[in-house]
C-alpha cells in the first residue's frame, strides 16, 4: 500500500472506511478500483491487476460485451418485474438452466444471490423430508446469513455471533481423513463411512449439504467418494444437496462439477458467476418430483425474476458455451497443472499442487518456517506485481482466472507467483 497508493486512493479509502460498517474481508480495504475489464482491474493510480480472485464471478470476464450488450437492451425493454408477474427473459432463463443441468434436475428457482438461494435450499428439505437435521463439513463456507453460517463451517463467520440453527450437525472434511491416515484412498473411505454411520445412527438427518470440490483449498474428492455418499443419503431418505455457487458453470472444464464427478445430487445451488460479472443471480435446480410446497414461499424475493438479471444470466450461459471456454479451461487448466508440478520440483516449500479446470492450488508447507506466513509473504509480493488472488485454508494460495484468459496471461501469471515463492529462500 505505502508503494502503489497515491493521494485520491488514501482518501478515498479513508471515507470508505468512515461510512462503511467494518468487517473482515471487506472494510477497511486494500485499494480503490476505477475499472475492470476482461481479466483486469484498474485501480485510481491507473495500475493494472490480473485477477485471480473475482470473488468467482468472473467466468466471462468483466465487461464482456455480449453481457453488458444484453443487460442494455433488457434495460430499454423491461427493467423490472414484480412478484406475481412473470416475464420470457425469466421463464427463458429457467428453461436453460434446467436443460444443461444433470438429468431429472428439472425444476428451478430463482434468487438474488448464493446465500439466499442456500436458504431456499434448506427450507425445501425440511418441507420434502419432513426432517431439519443437516451434515455438513467444518470449514464450509455457504454464505453470510444465519441459517448459511448455520451448515458452514468457517470460524470467521461464526464465532461469537451466538446461537445458530439448531439440527446442524458437523463432521470434518475428507481431507482430514486423508491427513490422519497418510493417504488420500483411506482417507476418503474413513470420511464415507462416517458419514454412513451418522446417517444411519442419526436416523433423521434431512440432507446432506457440501461442495463437490471444496473451494477455498480447490480439494476434489473422487468419483468414487461422491457415490459412496450419493448411496448413503439414498438409503437413509436423506437428500443430497451440492453448492457449487462459486464452482459451476464452466470453471471445472463442465457446466457443474457435479458433471465431472458423475454424481447427480437432489439439489443443485449455483449463483456468483450466473450474473456474468454484472448482476447479482443465484438458482436451485432440484427434480420435479420435489414441486410440492406451493402453498408456502420458499424465496418470495423482490428481484427473484428480475429480467435484467435473466438477461445477463443467458448472456453468459451463451458466451461459455459458443466460445468454448469449457474446452478452454481443461487445456488451460492441463497447462497449468504442468508448471505447476515443475514449480514444485524446484522449490521445497510447495507440498501439492491441484486443481479443476482453471481453479487451482499451491499448498505451502512449512519447510521455510510457517506455511501461513510464507502464503501471505507469497501473497503481498504478488499484489506488488500485479496479481490477485486468494489464500485458502491458511496456506493454499488459490488461483481462479477468467474463462477468457489466454496462455500467455496465464504463464505471465505464474511467473509472478513462482518469482514470490523464490523470494522466501
Amino acid at each position: 500500500m505505502d508503494e502503489h497508493l497515491d493521494p485520491a486512493t488514501r482518501d478515498l479509502l479513508a471515507r470508505d472506511e468512515r461510512v462503511f460498517i467494518h468487517q473482515s474481508l471487506s472494510t477497511p480495504c486494500l485499494n480503490a478500483i476505477d475499472g475492470a475489464d476482461g481479466i483486469w482491474l484498474t485501480d485510481l493510480a491507473g495500475r493494472r491487476i490480473m485477477d485471480f480472485h473475482g470473488n468467482s464471478v468472473h467466468q466471462v470476464g468483466y465487461g464482456h460485451p455480449r453481457v453488458i450488450g444484453a443487460v442494455k437492451r433488457q434495460l430499454d425493454a423491461l427493467p423490472f418485474c414484480p412478484r406475481r408477474y412473470t416475464n420470457e427473459t425469466a421463464v427463458a432463463l429457467a428453461e436453460r438452466l434446467c436443460a444443461v443441468a444433470p438429468d431429472g434436475l428439472d425444476k428451478c428457482l430463482l434468487a438474488p444471490g448464493g446465500t439466499s438461494a442456500i436458504g431456499m435450499a434448506l427450507k425445501l428439505v425440511r418441507y420434502v423430508t419432513g426432517r431439519h437435521k443437516t451434515l455438513s463439513m467444518w470449514d464450509a463456507f455457504h454464505g453470510a446469513s444465519l441459517d448459511a453460517i448455520s451448515i458452514g463451517g468457517e470460524a470467521l463467520f461464526r464465532r461469537g455471533v451466538g446461537p445458530l440453527l439448531t439440527g446442524t450437525e458437523h463432521i470434518p472434511p475428507p481431507s482430514w481423513g486423508r491427513d490422519y491416515f497418510g493417504d488420500a484412498q483411506t482417507g476418503e473411505r474413513f470420511w464415507a463411512e462416517y458419514v454412513e454411520y451418522v446417517l444411519s445412527v442419526q436416523g433423521d438427518v434431512g440432507a446432506v449439504i457440501a461442495e463437490p470440490m471444496r473451494w477455498t483449498t480447490v480439494e476434489a474428492p473422487s468419483p468414487a467418494f461422491w457415490r459412496f455418499v450419493r448411496a448413503s443419503c439414498d438409503r437413509h431418505g436423506a437428500l443430497l444437496v451440492f453448492d457449487e455457487i462459486p464452482s459451476a458453470l464452466g470453471r471445472s472444464g463442465h457446466m457443474f462439477v457435479c458433471q465431472a464427478i458423475g454424481v447427480t445430487p437432489d439439489i443443485l445451488v449455483i449463483g456468483k458467476g450466473l450474473g456474468g460479472a454484472v448482476f447479482p443471480m443465484a438458482a436451485v435446480l432440484t427434480r420435479a418430483e420435489y414441486d410440492r410446497v406451493g402453498d408456502v414461499a420458499l424465496g418470495h424475493y423482490t428481484h427473484e425474476k428480475s429480467p435484467v438479471g435473466c438477461a445477463a444470466a443467458m448472456a453468459t450461459l451463451d458466451v461459455i458455451e459458443e466460445e468454448g471456454l469449457m474446452d478452454g479451461a481443461r487445456a488451460l487448466g492441463e497447462h497449468a497443472m504442468t508448471r505447476m508440478r515443475d514449480m514444485a520440483g524446484r522449490h521445497e516449500v510447495i507440498d501439492d499442487v491441484r486443481g479443476m479446470g482453471l481453479h487451482l492450488g499451491i499448498a505451502l508447507g512449512d519447510a521455510l518456517g510457517s506455511a501461513s506466513d510464507a502464503a501471505e509473504r507469497v501473497l503481498y509480493h504478488s499484489l506488488g506485481e500485479g496479481l490477485s488472488y486468494k489464500i485458502g485454508g491458511g496456506s493454499v494460495l488459490t488461483l481462479c482466472p477468467p474463462l477468457t484468459i489466454t496462455r500467455s496471461e496465464l504463464d505471465e501469471a505464474l511467473d509472478i507467483v513462482e518469482r514470490g515463492i523464490a523470494v522466501l529462500s
